[in-house]
């Protein structure tokens, strides 16, 4: 161990708050500060989009599903309308003021245009932002990051989980806590031995001092934030490396409360398993809904708790590929292909689902199977990182390497 990896280790990396290879962070005289937020949630297991908002007008939708396809909305435990064709399961309920208000849209017939149904292979790409190319090592949001301009912030963005996942991977810095939100405790709680390392790195001329000042400054920052947050510290189940969602789950008021508390955190991602619905998926209630309701119940906690820093956040909730259209033998659905990309926030053209629609109709379907992929998932993500985020598009190429979107998927045709 050398002397800055004994720095880095002393301030902040045997925490469960890592925040590897901190440095200076200084703002070009090109850049432009901005108080844009973005939050990425990644829903494993492929959720299935033609529950989540159903096209209640195409009569194929229940023939297709006659175990589980949601009701027509004004029916008990039915959709809620959303428009003359389209309505939103009844466990996202939480998020219908958000529609009213013109803050949420939806893109149907979305996601990774490759062509795999391996769950693994599937999120890969949609974390790293290529799909179909295995060897690329960085995630596309640590891709973001790098392009962002902030000055002197202890950490710009933040992985909510046990390990740093594929999206958050490259040289742009991370700060990583556990899906258990508390604070974290060292040998540097000690004031004795604080006093010292403060002696020894006190010279702020030394860039190992500066960078020991800055690693002990994020980590004390966090650390009070995330005792103000939410007292409710019970950890998440794990399923797959991603925590599970129970009722009544505080995690959207945990996370209003610390991006509250530490405004200087710009990018934020966060996942959650249990959506792989081969068996027994249920329509208005039962598992699917068990799952969609804290979620749906979580994001509104979010929104509601950011308060005025919602008209500067963008949340993007997004999954690695959609079920089936027909149900299969056991009430379930399998695995598909086109999903549906939610987006929320101040400055989202809300209040439509996007994305053209060719109908269920077996020759309308991928392989005569599955919703197909009429809007890449790059597109969409593309006009939000230029239009809500801040990311100026000549960057959009480093971020989303090779792909040539065709124009604003906000613009219909």
């Amino acid at each position: 161990m050398n002397r800055r990896e004994f720095i880095k280790l002393a301030g902040i990396s045997s925490l469960s708050l890592m925040i590897p290879g901190l440095r200076c962070l200084a703002l070009d005289s090109t850049q432009k500060q901005t108080d844009r937020r973005l939050i990425v949630i990644l829903l494993r297991g492929a959720v299935d989009g033609l529950s989540i908002v159903a096209p209640y007008a195409d009569s194929l939708y229940y023939d297709l599903r006659p175990q589980i396809a949601v009701a027509p909305p004004g029916s008990e435990g039915g959709l809620i309308k959303l428009d003359n064709h389209f309505g939103l399961h009844p466990a996202l309920e939480p998020l219908l003021p958000v529609w009213q208000e013109k803050k949420l849209a939806f893109f149907h017939a979305s996601g990774s245009p490759d062509p795999t149904r391996s769950h693994f292979q599937a999120q890969d790409y949609m974390e790293t932002g290529m799909p179909g190319k295995r060897a690329l090592t960085t995630g596309w949001l640590n891709r973001v990051v790098s392009h962002l301009a902030l000055k002197d912030a202890p950490i710009k963005a933040l992985n909510i989980g046990p390990v740093l996942p594929r999206i958050f991977s490259g040289p742009a810095q991370i700060a990583t806590i556990t899906s258990r939100v508390e604070p974290v405790k060292s040998s540097l709680d000690n004031p004795a031995i604080q006093s010292l390392f403060h002696d020894l790195y006190s010279n702020q001329q030394d860039e190992l001092c500066r960078a020991f000042q800055e690693g002990l400054t994020a980590r004390n920052e966090i650390n009070k934030d995330l005792k103000a947050a939410d007292s409710d510290k019970e950890q998440l189940s794990a399923n797959h490396g991603a925590p599970l969602l129970r009722s009544n789950d505080p995690w959207g008021r945990q996370l209003a409360k610390l991006l509250r508390r530490a405004p200087f955190i710009r990018v934020v991602f966060l996942d959650f398993g249990g959506w792989d619905t081969h068996v027994a998926q249920g329509a208005g209630r039962g598992n699917l809904a068990r799952r969609l309701a804290p979620l749906g119940g979580g994001l509104a906690d979010l929104i509601n708790g950011l308060g005025p820093l919602f008209h500067d956040t963008t949340i993007v909730v997004m999954s690695e590929f959609g079920r089936t259209v027909k149900q299969n033998v056991n009430n379930g659905t399998d695995h598909g292909h086109g999903n549906v990309i939610w987006l929320m926030g101040g400055t989202i053209p809300g209040g439509k689902v996007y994305g053209r629609w060719s109908g269920l109709a077996a020759n309308a379907l991928y392989e005569q199977r599955d919703l197909p992929i009429t809007t890449d998932f790059r597109s969409i993500l593309s006009a939000v990182l230029s239009e809500q985020v801040g990311i100026a598009k000549k960057d959009l190429g480093e971020i989303f390497p090779n792909f040539q979107g065709k124009g604003n998927p906000f613009i219909q045709a």
